[in-house]
């Protein structure tokens, strides 16, 4: 007659020691205790601030060149957007690889922007009452993509530097509607209207997708440097859901971790990278219980015998 061989890698054997009783509701409360009580100290003493949210208006207002700037490359195509690729537009060669592939243009445009008309143009229509607006905007959407580009071209070579009582100085004079453009658009965001204007872009009723108006305030300076100021730059360790001079959300330090060392710190595909290194050490992460030898490390190094060792003790007694 044959006898099964025990494997404890997946069996447990029948306890036959002493036993005593354990009262896992009083261990419980006070576990309860002690955490809140930490919780509450470390939140106190480490705690990031509830900053307000960065809006359109803010950044128009504080810093109104920045602002008309970035409008100005929005309208060109020339914005950080406006050449991204894949999910935002068609763009040749862009998207982040490993091997060859790019998950980015597998995916393909699922979130089309052209930023000439979803942040400039589409919202500077909305502004009906402005006569000399209406005309500007019909100006240069009967104007060929030639006679665009020329504008274009003297309007970059003229940008204003300068602001006098809230109102950008033009000095392009061969730009056609291009400086109305500008100017309109900067005073409807320092007045707040462009900031809803890209929430409802393309929502029908409810504004709470922000992609517009964060992509516009990514393309400046202005939020890069807050970003900065707040230690939150990719090269500062900084991620997190509110702003502060401390570490965000404890489960995401591991992803910063490889943004401060190479390859992934150099190359310009260093967020695929990271993206996969994760996925590979979550998938592992998962199959430890069906690794063999890997799952047989904790009863190897008897790291219980230590947490229970008062057990252990009076068992081996």
């Amino acid at each position: 007659m044959s006898t099964k061989r025990f494997n404890p890698d997946v069996e447990v054997a029948e306890w036959t020691g002493r036993q005593r009783p354990y009262d896992i509701l009083k261990e419980g409360t006070i576990a309860l205790i002690v955490v809140s009580l930490l919780v509450v100290t470390l939140a106190v003493l480490f705690g990031s601030p509830d900053d307000a949210p960065v809006t359109i208006r803010q950044w128009s207002n504080a810093d109104p060149i920045d602002f008309a700037t970035t409008a100005f490359t929005e309208l060109a195509g020339a914005s950080a957007t406006a050449t991204y690729g894949a999910p935002y537009n068609h763009v040749p060669a862009t998207g982040q690889s490993i091997l060859g592939v790019s998950l980015e243009n597998l995916v393909g445009v699922h979130i089309p922007i052209n930023t000439a008309n979803d942040f400039v143009l589409i919202p500077l229509a909305a502004q009906t009452d402005d006569r000399r607006l209406t005309a500007a905007l019909s100006a240069w959407r009967g104007a060929t993509p030639t006679v665009q580009a020329a504008w274009i071209a003297d309007y970059a070579a003229h940008e204003p530097t300068t602001v006098a009582r809230g109102h950008l100085i033009m000095r392009a004079h061969h730009a056609g509607p291009v400086p109305v453009l500008i100017a309109s658009l900067t005073q409807m965001a320092q007045s707040g209207a462009l900031d809803q204007a890209l929430l409802t872009n393309n929502q029908r009723y409810y504004s709470v997708n922000y992609t517009e108006p964060l992509l516009f305030l990514a393309n400046g300076n202005y939020f890069s440097t807050l970003a900065g100021n707040k230690h939150l730059a990719g090269n500062q360790w900084g991620m997190m859901n509110e702003t502060g001079n401390y570490p965000g959300q404890a489960w995401l330090w591991l992803y910063t971790f490889w943004y401060q060392i190479k390859p992934f710190s150099t190359s310009a595909s260093g967020d695929f990278m990271v993206w996969a290194l994760m996925m590979l050490a979550s998938v592992i992460m998962v199959l430890v219980p069906f690794i063999p030898g890997v799952r047989s490390i904790p009863r190897r190094i008897k790291i219980y015998r230590l947490i229970w060792r008062d057990h252990y003790r009076h068992a081996g007694r």
